[in-house]
């Protein structure tokens, strides 16, 4: 993964830093949104490959997704992808979706199943007229805009609804084979997961990147219960660095900021150049950590 020709230094070869995107998802106040465009601001000089913006459950953001998007599309000179998922929706709608995004100069889409609109945990069940699968969603949007490209999930933990991770890989393939260029995976807080997946993903002839999704906990407790509804393991070791800390906000910053950074340094170490970060609207976790990994903000750019 590292640049054999990136130049030398001491006898070490000088990695450039590696490539990073955003997530963000859309403001339901004022003061949320306030709150997304400093964020924003603070983030852009980074030179992020892209910044999606999620879709609630059943759609419920839509139209706040559109918006927020469209803006950093004529506000920002970054790249915006669109989350899009297949819940609560016909075909049609869906794909007049995805015109509207084209029609406003969006060429990137996060294709996603979606939760069941019940949450986590309850049946899911598709629109009688719409996408059945992330990977039907996948192949609909290519057929119709050849043009957009398409990143999709990944699960070293596998998804909570597939019985085993040979039944979660063959998923992944199938997003592939009908159009998936990106995989970005769900959060993990132990390396050799990725890694291990990663073994088995290229072992069945999957070949695109598969980025790591990582996730600064500036609430542990309230991160904690979000991501094991979604299938992530939270090691006993990392629940106990942030034991007594319930109110303590400003240490609790200071912990998170130090095991994400350990985290994603450890991964460039062995070779993984491309970080996708889960910002929860908030920049100063996410760009301390970027600095650590040689990250450093470009002045010329365009912010909000």
């Amino acid at each position: 993964m590292n640049d054999p020709s990136a130049p030398v230094h001491g006898g070490i070869a000088a990695q450039k830093p590696p490539a990073i995107s955003f997530e963000f998802f859309p403001p339901k106040t004022e003061e949320m949104e306030r709150n997304l465009w400093d964020t924003i601001t603070r983030l852009a000089p980074l030179g992020p490959s892209f910044v999606s913006v999620t879709y609630g459950a059943g759609g419920s953001t839509r139209e706040r997704t559109h918006s927020t998007i469209a803006r950093i599309l004529s506000e920002t000179e970054l790249r915006p992808a669109a989350h899009l998922t297949c819940v609560g929706a016909a075909r049609g709608e869906i794909d007049e979706i995805v015109s509207r995004y084209r029609d406003i100069g969006v060429r990137h889409i996060v294709a996603l199943r979606g939760d069941p609109p019940g949450g986590i945990g309850t049946a899911y069940s598709t629109h009688p007229e719409g996408y059945r699968s992330s990977a039907d969603l996948v192949a609909g949007i290519k057929r119709r805009h050849g043009d957009i490209e398409v990143s999709v999930s990944a699960y070293p933990e596998k998804h909570p609804e597939s019985p085993d991770i040979d039944a979660d890989i063959d998923v992944l393939k199938a997003k592939v084979d009908a159009g998936a260029t990106r995989a970005i995976t769900q959060v993990f807080f132990d390396n050799d997961l990725y890694f291990r997946y990663l073994d088995r993903v290229r072992a069945r002839g999957i070949d695109i990147p598969i980025v790591p999704g990582i996730m600064p906990m500036h609430n542990f407790r309230q991160a904690r219960n979000f991501v094991t509804k979604a299938g992530t393991t939270v090691p006993s070791w990392l629940a106990e660095k942030f034991e007594g800390l319930d109110d303590d906000a400003e240490t609790r910053k200071l912990v998170a900021a130090t095991v994400a950074a350990g985290q994603v340094q450890k991964l460039a170490k062995r070779g993984v150049d491309t970080f996708h970060f889960y910002t929860m609207n908030r920049a100063d976790l996410v760009f301390a950590i970027c600095h650590l990994l040689g990250i450093r903000p470009d002045a010329t750019r365009k912010a909000a």
